[in-house]
Parts: C-alpha cells; structure tokens; sequence
C-alpha cells in the first residue's frame, strides 16, 4: 500500500498514522509516477484537483486552463489528498467511505 500526499499535511497524517504499514511518497518530494497519476486521474476525473486550496487560488486563468496532469505536476499541492493505492485499488480522500473500504477505523 502506498499513500500519495505531503508530509505536512494533517489529513495525511491521520492516514499514516491508521496505516504505518503503508509506504509514504510525498509528492512534492517524489512525485506521482505517470501511470499512477493517469490511473488516477481517469478513476477520479476533477475531482483530483483540489480547487478549494490556496494554490489554486492563487492561480491565474491561464494557469488553471492547462491540462490537468500538467497542472498537478507543477503544483503537487493542488493534488486532493491523500491518494491512496491498494492493489489494484485507489481511494482519494480520508473520509469514512475510505477508512470503511480500507477496513480500518477514524
């Protein structure tokens, strides 16, 4: 199991903490790998753009018109997080449904 996120951040850090068995790849570090990213991005679409995020606030029109693998690899933070591979399985996100899928508690 890999968890895809950023070292700061709470959420992942919630996720890391329920499962120390995962491997951490911080994104900003390492990045996503192409075919993980694409993966991803075809399961879950926009939604992998977290446009609620200061970054992404902070972006011009031109900017946030670019494609979004482009996109999120110039910004790593603007990834919604955190991705989480299991398998042969995703899971965007720390909320119940995940935790629930995952088999694991809050």
């Amino acid at each position: 199991m890999k968890i895809y996120g950023l070292k700061t951040c709470d959420t992942c850090r919630k996720a890391i903490k329920v499962l120390p068995q995962a491997e951490f790849v911080d994104v900003r570090k390492d990045g996503v790998p192409d075919d993980v990213m694409a993966q991803a991005q075809a399961i879950f679409g926009d939604t992998l753009t977290n446009t609620r995020s200061t970054t992404w606030r902070a972006l011009d029109d031109t900017a946030r018109q670019q494609p979004q693998a482009t996109l999120l690899a110039a910004h790593p933070a603007l990834m919604k997080r955190p991705l989480i591979v299991s398998g042969d399985r995703m899971y965007l996100g720390w909320d119940a449904a995940t935790r629930d899928a995952l088999g694991v508690g809050a």
